[in-house]
């Protein structure tokens, strides 16, 4: 079975590691997150691999984890929630590449007494492979568990435990109604644990997959950190962006309402326009001049069109409307002259109105074309070639729950 290069994985996640140039805020604001990649990098590196053990109290997850020791490690007893905290044990298992594999026990999630859950989950769902262990029949808690894994990306196997409970027929039945509360669009093995049939099968499992499962652990972190900073980052261009279109908006407003020229208007508008562009592309990592400015400009100056359209009939009207009370002027005491103000508030407006759609559009515009900037390692993800799909699913399902840049189209101007 061909797996992922680790060596190979670890320099070009390193190496996107690098390029990412963190501000102090940053830094600061993603602190946690940043030493949990660091960590995971460390385990990528030094080929470390985690499985977490997950469910209920009382299903016997500490024994599971005692069988593959093979020796009594973890705590056991008859009263449920022996395991109290998150426990750590090296497994002595002999693998050509992988050179620690650490198991972690877990409280049951329903126990009453267990401190801080989500922190509980958060260590196990930071696993390369997670035991999820039934004793029965599963409930919608559960499933409901199970589908927290699974949409983080996470490679799931159903431990089938206590199996001395259930009568031949009645373990068919259950089986049965498993299959059918589980999601169906993806496959979860189920271990019945008898004998040394879970450590068989979880060798077996470990030897074929063990290196992809910490490579695309390590990637799905690395992404997760990479979109909360792009993000972050989108949401300072956004203020950014909102300020400037703000400043040309009321110049333009200015020009337009004080200028009577109609092509002066226009002219005025496409330069103001042209150096909205200039300057939004900065904001978003671009630096567009002359021809690529033009080139947005072209897509987006229907609004240009509207507001010369705009000012002409406004103007034409004003004109006709100066001529009959300056005709009248004797007999209204300059009265005449006071449509001047309402119409130049008017154009005024639409000048605000347009620009503003003006600099919307563009924003987006440049957004797409940025979007290479920075390189996103979901990239990386759908250019690794797993040809198993009990692996590669998960990875699939990750990426398609996951917020894509459609979806930061929010953080635009």
């Amino acid at each position: 079975m061909k797996q992922i290069n680790i060596d190979k994985s670890y320099l070009l996640l390193k190496k996107w590691w690098e390029s990412i140039d963190l501000t102090n805020y940053e830094k600061c604001n993603l602190n946690n997150e940043i030493i949990s990649l660091n960590q995971q990098l460390f385990r990528l590196h030094e080929k470390q691999l985690r499985i977490g053990i997950y469910g209920k109290a009382g299903v016997g997850k500490s024994s599971i984890l005692n069988l593959l020791l093979e020796k009594n490690v973890f705590k056991t007893g008859i009263i449920n929630g022996t395991t109290k905290n998150i426990e750590r044990e090296e497994w002595n298992f002999k693998h050509q590449s992988l050179r620690t594999i650490e198991l972690i026990d877990a409280p049951g999630f329903d126990f009453c007494d267990i401190k801080d859950p989500e922190n509980i989950f958060s260590q196990i769902n930071s696993s390369e492979l997670i035991l999820f262990t039934i004793a029965g029949d599963i409930n919608r808690n559960e499933v409901s568990q199970i589908n927290s894994f699974i949409k983080n990306g996470k490679k799931i196997i159903l431990v089938f435990n206590k199996i001395d409970m259930w009568k031949g027929h009645d373990l068919k039945e259950i089986l049965k109604n498993i299959r059918l509360k589980l999601p169906q669009y993806i496959k979860i093995p189920i271990i019945i644990n008898s004998k040394n049939n879970i450590r068989n099968q979880l060798s077996e499992l470990i030897n074929n997959y063990g290196e992809s499962l910490l490579t695309l652990n390590s990637l799905q972190l690395a992404d997760k950190l990479f979109l909360k900073i792009k993000e972050q980052r989108l949401k300072k261009r956004q203020r950014e962006a909102q300020s400037i279109i703000g400043k040309f908006a009321t110049i333009k407003a200015s020009g337009v309402a004080l200028n009577p020229l109609i092509l002066l208007d226009i002219a005025g508008g496409f330069a103001l326009d042209t150096a909205l562009v200039s300057e939004l592309s900065k904001v978003y990592g671009l630096n567009l001049k002359g021809e690529s400015v033009r080139k947005i400009i072209k897509k987006i100056s229907i609004n240009n069109i509207f507001l010369g359209a705009t000012q002409v009939g406004i103007n034409t009207s004003f004109n006709l409307l100066r001529k009959i009370f300056l005709a009248t002027a004797p007999f209204t005491n300059g009265l005449s002259l006071l449509p001047y103000g309402p119409i130049a508030i008017v154009q005024a407006a639409i000048s605000v109105r347009s620009t503003k759609i003006v600099g919307k559009l563009a924003a987006k515009e440049i957004f797409r074309k940025s979007k290479g900037y920075l390189l996103d390692p979901s990239h990386i993800i759908k250019k690794i070639a797993i040809k198993e799909p009990e692996i590669f699913d998960y990875t699939k399902i990750y990426l398609s729950s996951k917020k894509l840049d459609n979806n930061f189209s929010i953080f635009l101007p």
